[in-house]
């Protein structure tokens, strides 16, 4: 799934070579976090968030059953891994 994410998002992106997708292991949840530059953060979240909401069907649909999930969205700006 995280190549999924990633494919789309540097698909969307000005600058692909910014797009960095993470997994991150919770009790209850995994969390891919999408770290995008701070001028394509619009493009991915799309008008009314549409695009990112795409996004987490997408990441619904294809999960295998019974499994963690979770999509957390962040701008390159605001997060530091």
């Amino acid at each position: 799934m995280k190549d999924l994410v990633e494919f789309i998002a540097k698909s969307l992106a000005d600058k692909p070579e910014e797009v960095e997708v993470r997994e991150v292991e919770g009790d209850q949840v995994r969390v891919l976090e999408l770290r995008v530059a701070k001028e394509d953060l619009g493009k991915i979240i799309g008008k009314q968030g549409r695009t990112a909401r795409a996004l987490r069907v997408q990441l619904s649909v294809r999960r295998p059953p019974r499994r963690k999930r979770g999509f957390c969205l962040k701008s390159r700006n605001n997060c530091s891994w």
